[in-house]
């Protein structure tokens, strides 16, 4: 029998917490706000304001759109965009519809886009004006997709943004046979007042795609219920108050974005300023012009940020909370010090455990007891044990195994994958394929992963996907795909590639590496590429990565 810890628990996080406006979807926290004020500023994109009654209008008029086009509860539309207000329009308009938001990372290049239609019911999807070409070449692969939106960032940018918008983003608006504008949707478009009622933690309001443990992307189905919990749960252990003014630049696509950027705004009803993508500069900007508290960051942003000469001189001096991810460049005590000597006394350190299957954000890092390299204790109502690799028995305090956690953040499955879904997710609790340990205070330690999923900036990459994406090439056979530590990334591609016999003649290293840039999103595409005759492999056919790592 393993002794139960006593998981240490910060003096200014109360052991409990009530949902600030109840039990209810996060649409319904929006529009409470925009109803109740909705003078109050939600978003400022670029120096352009927009409040909560501004916010709920747009999300109302979007919704009218939607249910024309036959939305409902359990459709699925796609987000294929940057960080934009038209992004949280979307989101909260599927939502108010019951229906169920599918964010795609706007990285992704056609065959990628491809895959995701061949995989999910998508019926509809919401994409950059400067990306809609790519839809218009994948969406074939569909078989349920019935309209496509394309939205212009500009569109809501002042005459005069603030700081610079990336350029390549800005395209002009033309008008589309196949596609219906954002922007003249809520011009034109009357309120929908209707609103689905759902079933708050079995109907599915999100559907992320991540490996699970092995494989391509799969599905994660998340309910309405999962997103508020996390979000209750990220700003009450964070002990976000009430004069909070949040920041969010990390990509609202992924999980820890979505929940910190979007979410957590809507939950609290802070403001937020918004950015499509980081920029040190303007971030620094911002924290001075707008007197910025609350900031979710990735390690590499603030180690950016000490790079900027002169840095010592700006006013970052209302920056009182500020959670990062270690990606790439890891939050120790070193960055931790001089990020407090530069904001005058704001402590950095790790933001959380998480994965997608668990809508993130299992943990916590108490502000009073910071353990460098550690994830911080299990937050709240959320259990986390580590069972042994190969017995499967739970382990003391100390010892090493894989991590399990159970809380109300739980996912429901993986679309259409029975198997895959009771491989990971076993009475309740999500099997990560991650290996860590818990301290004797009970604070998480992540050691690596048992899966060969693959880490890059923070972006998860899947062996097979890449592989699988190779092998359009006409000149590859096979290949095999693994990471390689990077200085700055924590992990790049590295793909082992066997030619087809009539290709061995004057095809290099670096002609696969660029088609692959043209055909991969940019944190994807392998780095390094290494010919090879035969690829190591089992007798069935399963190719053995672990020998090529051995290399």
């Amino acid at each position: 029998m393993v002794e139960k810890i006593r998981p240490y628990w910060p003096a200014d996080v109360p052991a409990n917490f009530t949902y600030l406006q109840g039990e209810k979807p996060l649409f319904a926290y929006l529009e409470q706000h925009g109803n109740e004020r909705p003078n109050d500023t939600a978003y400022i994109f670029y120096g352009q304001e927009v409040t909560w009654g501004q916010l709920l209008e747009y999300v109302n008029r979007f919704a009218g759109y939607l249910h024309k086009k036959g939305v409902k509860k359990g459709s699925c539309i796609a987000l294929y965009l940057q960080n934009c207000p038209q992004y949280i329009i979307a989101h909260f308009a599927i939502q108010k519809l019951g229906g169920t938001v599918v964010p795609l990372n706007p990285m992704f290049k056609e065959n990628e886009l491809a895959y995701y239609f061949e995989e999910a019911p998508i019926e509809g999807i919401v994409a950059g004006a400067e990306i809609y070409p790519l839809v218009k070449k994948a969406m074939e692969k569909s078989r349920s997709l019935s309209f496509i939106v394309t939205a212009n960032y500009q569109d809501f940018l002042p005459d005069q943004p603030e700081w610079k918008f990336p350029e390549e983003l800005l395209v002009p608006k033309h008008h589309l046979t196949e596609a219906d504008d954002f922007t003249t949707i809520l011009q034109t478009e009357n309120p929908d007042e209707h609103t689905e009622q759902v079933d708050l933690w079995n109907d599915i309001g999100l559907m992320v795609f991540t490996s699970g443990t092995t494989g391509r992307p799969k599905g994660a189905m998340l309910s309405f219920g999962n997103a508020l919990f996390k979000s209750a749960a990220a700003t009450h252990s964070n002990v976000m108050k009430d004069d909070e003014i949040l920041l969010a630049s990390a990509p609202l696509c992924h999980i820890a974005g979505m929940l910190m950027g979007l979410n957590s705004t809507i939950y609290s009803g802070r403001p937020c300023v918004l950015f499509t993508r980081f920029d040190p500069l303007a971030t620094v900007d911002a924290i001075e012009k707008y007197r910025v508290s609350y900031w979710y960051s990735i390690a590499p942003m603030n180690w950016a940020i000490l790079q900027i000469p002169g840095i010592a001189e700006r006013d970052l001096s209302s920056l009182t909370t500020n959670l990062a991810t270690s990606f790439g460049v890891q939050v120790t005590q070193e960055l931790s010090d001089k990020w407090k000597a530069v904001t005058k006394g704001c402590p950095l350190y790790e933001a959380s455990y998480g994965l997608s299957e668990t809508h993130t954000c299992d943990t916590f890092m108490p502000k009073d007891k910071v353990k460098f390299g550690s994830c911080g204790i299990p937050t709240f109502d959320t259990e986390i044990r580590i069972l042994h690799i190969e017995t499967g028995e739970e382990v003391p305090a100390g010892e090493q195994g894989e991590i399990v956690v159970k809380n109300p953040g739980v996912f429901k499955g993986y679309l259409n994958r029975p198997e895959a879904t009771a491989e990971t997710l076993r009475d309740g609790w999500v099997h990560t394929g991650d290996i860590g340990r818990l301290d004797e205070d009970g604070y998480l330690y992540f050691m690596g992963r048992v899966k060969e999923m693959i880490k890059s900036s923070g972006y998860s990459i899947f062996p097979e996907d890449v592989e699988a994406l190779l092998n359009l090439h006409p000149a590859i056979r096979q290949s095999a795909v693994i990471g390689v530590p990077d200085p700055v990334k924590g992990e790049v591609v590295k793909a082992f590639v066997v030619l087809q016999d009539s290709n061995k003649e004057g095809l290099t290293p670096d002609a696969i590496i660029s088609w692959a840039k043209e055909n991969m999103a940019a944190y994807k595409y392998p780095r390094y590429i290494e010919f090879i005759d035969q690829l190591p492999a089992t007798s069935s056919g399963k190719v053995l990565r672990k020998l090529l790592k051995e290399e």
